[in-house]
């Protein structure tokens, strides 16, 4: 999530578009202090609403954790869960490391 002062919108209007293109989200500031988030405008927006979505990005960035997706939301833990599966997201995050280290014990 990349963040955007208020004269960054004059200046860099083009890169918060193409990072909303790409499906990224943007805060933007007013003198240090967070205004409003650019959400990108596409199908899950549509679809699941406002807060729906920047749950979802918000949790595939890593940005925030399960249960506070799920506050965001509006949902609980468990629809956050089957909702983040509907989108694609995988709810367990594993490591390299940590997926050799599992592998390893099957072995």
């Amino acid at each position: 999530m990349e963040t955007f002062t208020v004269r960054d919108l004059r200046e860099r209007t083009g890169e918060l578009i193409r990072g909303a293109e790409d499906g990224k989200l943007a805060v933007v500031t007013k003198h240090g202090t967070p205004v409003f988030v650019a959400v990108p405008f596409d199908e899950t927006l549509l679809r699941e609403g406002v807060s729906v979505a920047l749950a979802i990005r918000l949790f595939d960035a890593e940005q925030v954790s399960l249960s506070r997706a799920a506050r965001i939301a509006g949902r609980t833990v468990s629809e956050m869960i089957d909702l983040l599966g509907r989108h694609g997201v995988s709810v367990v995050r594993t490591t390299k490391e940590e997926l050799e280290r599992e592998l390893a014990d099957f072995s």
